[in-house]
Formats: C-alpha cells, structure tokens, sequence
C-alpha cells in the first residue's frame, strides 16, 4: 500500500536544483525535483499491534488506504495537515519517526463520526485516531492534551455515581486544564437554559451539583467496573511494554 501523492510527501525531502543541465538538456527547476532517500532507523515493527491494543484501535488492519477518511475529515477540510489515511499508513508500515512529526496535530480529531461512516471497511478511523492519541501520551511523546483529559473526567464520573451531571464535569474539566468557569459562551448558555427550566428541576440539578447522587445500588456495579479498568488499563500498559513505569 504505498503512498504517491506528492501532497503527502514532506516539503524538506523534495529537492529541486534550480540549474541543472544533463547531456545538454536543460532540467532545472521542476524538472529536476527529487525525493530525497532516506533510511529509517526506528521502524517500529510492533506499532500496528500497539495501537490495535488501544480502545478504537482494535481495526486497524482492516485498512485498505482508500481515502475515505480524510476525503470526509471535518478537520481536514480546515487544516490538510490532519490526515487520518496517511497515519495509519505510517502505523501500519511501523514508521514511528515519521508518525511523531505530527504528534502536535493528531490529538485535535473532533468526533464528528464522519469518517466511521464513510469507510469501507469497518477501520473505525475516529477510534484510531482517539488509540493513537493515547499512544502519543503514554509513551511520554505528549503532555495529556484536553481532549483526553475530558473523557477521564467523564468516564471518572460514570464509574464512581452512575450518573452524569453535566456542570460537575464541566467545572472539573475546566479546573484540570486551567480555564476560567465563566465563559462567555458557557454563561450564555446557562442564561438561555435558565429560562426555559421549570423551578422544580431547577432545585434538582442544584441539589446534584452540591451533593453528587449515586444510582440507586450502584456501589457494587461501580466497584465492579473500575475494577474492569483497572485490569484493561494493565493490559493494555503490558501491550505497549510500561508495565514496569508508574
């Protein structure tokens, strides 16, 4: 499965000599535009299954490089540099050095969906893309971007009351990434809401902010499945080789 777009080939590696003659002929310019070899000296033969061993991941051999996924990309049509089809090229093929070029970008995937939906082949490109970014952390290449620390908050939440109450995991996420409470766009949105909610649930989602309900019976099914995660987070550490790292 090779890649021959020159659009996916990197700037730095095409070289072009802007006076070339050859046997008398004259090629300069772009005539004479190579790409320059390299060697690859990390290749990561074990990065397929890496990824694979992430949650969304789980597919990625289903690939057949059609395209479809960046062709429909929400955030490739914003930056070209957000190429979903190109990394997992790169994942499968094991070219880790070239993957952490773009270690700074692969995080920003939205979740629109868009991509799930338009493959072929069942890859689940959102889910790679979400695998992938939790490689990029794990292995040490990224600090802990938002994205990733709203689902812990979220899931965090799921686990311990069986509930989700939306301001809590709001006020939390923001207080983990350092943002202030009052936005202008979070107030308005409250302002709006506010008008519209009867008084009765009104009190209610006041009183769950304050004291975090639980569902009812939840303590054994909670424990249960924080214990689930706990062993899939041991798993998955022993896949990528951290099981020796706190």
């Amino acid at each position: 499965m090779p890649i021959h777009e020159k659009s996916l080939i990197r700037p730095e590696n095409l070289k072009t000599h802007e006076k070339l003659v050859l046997d008398g002929v004259d090629v300069s310019g772009h005539w004479s535009t190579f790409i320059e070899p390299r060697v690859v000296t990390d290749y990561n033969e074990r990065l397929q299954e890496e990824i694979a061993a992430l949650p969304g991941g789980e597919h990625i051999h289903r690939c057949w490089q059609c395209g479809s996924c960046t062709n429909s990309c929400t955030v490739h049509a914003v930056n070209p540099d957000f190429n979903p089809r190109y990394w997992i090229y790169l994942i499968r093929m094991g070219m880790e050095s070239e993957l952490l070029r773009d270690k700074e970008i692969i995080w920003q995937c939205v979740s629109c969906n868009k991509c799930t939906y338009a493959c072929p082949r069942d890859v689940f490109p959102e889910g790679v893309m979400k695998a992938t970014a939790h490689w990029l952390e794990l292995k040490g290449h990224t600090p802990k971007k938002p994205s990733m620390i709203f689902d812990e908050e979220f899931t965090e939440q799921v686990v311990a009351t069986g509930k989700i109450e939306e301001g809590r995991v709001i006020r939390r996420f923001f207080e983990k990434t350092g943002q202030p409470l009052l936005q202008d766009w979070l107030v308005e949105i409250a302002r709006r809401v506010a008008r519209r909610l009867p008084i009765l649930q009104g009190i209610k989602l006041a009183l769950a902010a304050v004291f975090r309900p639980r569902t009812r019976g939840w303590a054994s099914a909670g424990a249960a499945i924080a214990e689930y995660v706990r062993e899939e987070e041991r798993r998955r550490r022993k896949a990528l080789g951290l099981e020796d790292r706190a």
